[in-house]
C-alpha cells in the first residue's frame, strides 16, 4: 500500500526523536493516534504518556528532523524502497509481536514477509567443509518445503545460505545492519542484486547509515524475530549467531542446531547451545519439518461449539474461535487475528490447555482437542 509523502516524512521522523525506542514509539502513537498527531501535541499532553515525562516530551516538541525525513523519501522513491510500517499488513507480523521490534522497516524486493514457513539460517563467519556442506543440503532439502530463508548477509554461513537459495530457487530476506544505499560487505553485493528479484534485502535503517558494530545485535533481533525458528549451523563458543539463537529463545522461537565433534572450534557453540537446551539438535531437514509440523496435513473435524464452553473468560473465546475457523494455528497468527497482546495470548491459552480446550504442538502451533 502507498503512503502519501507527508505521512510517510512522519513515520521517518518518528524514529529520528532521540531517547524515543520501539517502545515508546508505539506507545505515543496509541495515546496520541496517529504519527501525525505526535508532533503537534504540546509539552504538557506528551508528559501525561506513560514512559515519556517532561525531558523526552520537550525532546519531541523541540526535535527538528523533517528536513532529514524529507531526503529520505526522496530517496525511497527514488530507488523503489518498500517503507514497512509496525501497523501496514504487510509489516512482518511474527516480528510485530516482539515488543522490541523496529517500528519501520525498509525493504528492496519482493518477497512476503508474512509467508506461511519462514526460518533463519545463520552461523560462523569462518565457515567449515562441513558447515558448507550441512548450508546447501538443507536449503536444497528445504525447497521442497517452500520455505522462505532469512540470514544477515555477513561472511560464512549467512551468504552461503544466500547463495545456495539462489541456487536451489528458494526465497531468501538478507537482513542488513544499515542503510540500503550500500551493500557490506561489499564483496557480497552481486549477490544481494539477485537476491532482489527472488526475495529482498531488509534493513530498519536510513540510507546512509554505517555498518557500525553496535547495529549488527541489533539486526539479529530482526533475524530472529520475524522467523518461525532459527537454525545455526556452525559457531564457535562466541558470536553473533549463539546471539541470535539468544534472541530467538527470548521471543519464545523454536532453536535448532547442528551437533559436531568435540574437538572442532566451529561446533563448540552449537553443542553448546544443544547441551544447555537452548537448541533441538537436528541432522536433517526433514527432522526440523517433523518439529514444524510441516508434514501434517490439516484433518477435517467438528469444532466444539462455544456455547458448551460457558466458562471461558472472553478472551478466551476469541482464541477458541480463531481456532474453530483456522484449525491447526500458530501463536503468533492468534495474536495478530486476536488483536491482543502476546502476554494476554499466552496466558490465555494456557488456561485452554489446563482446561482440557486445547493441546500445543512442536512449532508453537495450537489446536483445539
Amino acid at each position: 500500500m502507498l503512503f502519501s509523502d507527508e505521512i510517510l516524512k512522519h513515520r521517518i521522523a518518528l524514529t529520528l526523536i532521540p531517547e524515543v525506542g520501539p517502545v515508546l514509539a508505539r506507545n505515543l502513537v496509541s495515546y496520541c493516534g496517529s504519527v501525525e498527531k505526535i508532533f503537534s501535541r504540546k509539552k504538557e499532553i506528551l508528559e501525561r504518556i506513560p514512559g515519556i515525562g517532561p525531558v523526552t516530551a520537550a525532546s519531541i516538541v523541540s526535535h527538528q528532523s523533517f528536513e532529514r525525513a524529507e531526503k529520505e523519501v526522496e530517496f525511497i522513491r527514488r530507488y523503489k524502497i518498500t517503507p514497512l510500517f509496525y501497523l501496514d499488513e504487510s509489516y512482518p507480523a511474527r516480528l510485530k509481536n516482539c515488543e522490541d521490534a523496529p517500528v519501520l522497516l525498509y525493504q528492496k524486493g519482493h518477497a512476503d514477509l508474512n509467508a506461511p514457513r519462514l526460518v533463519s539460517v545463520v552461523g560462523t563467519r569462518k565457515v567449515t567443509g562441513y558447515g558448507k556442506e550441512l548450508t546447501e543440503q538443507l536449503v536444497k532439502d528445504f525447497a521442497a518445503h517452500h520455505v522462505t530463508i532469512v540470514s544477515g548477509m555477513a561472511y560464512g554461513v549467512d551468504i552461503l545460505a544466500h547463495k545456495y537459495c539462489l541456487k536451489y530457487t528458494v526465497p531468501t530476506v538478507g537482513v542488513m545492519a544499515h542503510g540500503l544505499d550500500r551493500i557490506y560487505p561489499s564483496i557480497h553485493k552481486p549477490v544481494a542484486e539477485k537476491m532482489i528479484q527472488n526475495g529482498a534485502l531488509l534493513t530498519e535503517y536510513m540510507s546512509g547509515t554505517n555498518p557500525d558494530r553496535e547495529n549488527f545485535p541489533s539486526r539479529n533481533r530482526i533475524v530472529a524475530g520475524m522467523c518461525d525458528a532459527t537454525i545455526v549451523i556452525e559457531s564457535g563458543i562466541k558470536g553473533g549467531a549463539l546471539i541470535t539463537a539468544d534472541i530467538a529463545n527470548a521471543y519464545n522461537r523454536d532453536v535448532f542446531a547442528f551437533p559436531g565433534r568435540v574437538s572442532d572450534e566451529f561446533s563448540i557453540g552449537c553443542n553448546e547451545l544443544i547441551r544447555q537446551n537452548k537448541a533441538m539438535l537436528v541432522q536433517t531437514a526433514g527432522e526440523i519439518a517433523q518439529v514444524m509440523n510441516w508434514n501434517t496435513e490439516t484433518k477435517t473435524k467438528m469444532p466444539r461449539q462455544l456455547e458448551l464452553l460457558p466458562e471461558l473468560k472472553e478472551e478466551e473465546k476469541v482464541l477458541v474461535g480463531i481456532l474453530q475457523t483456522a484449525g491447526k494455528t500458530d501463536i503468533d497468527t492468534l495474536t495478530l487475528k486476536a488483536g491482543m497482546p502476546v502476554s494476554k495470548v499466552s496466558s490465555a491459552l494456557l488456561n485452554l490447555e489446563f482446561a482440557g480446550v486445547l493441546k500445543s504442538l512442536p512449532g508453537k502451533l495450537y489446536e483445539l482437542i
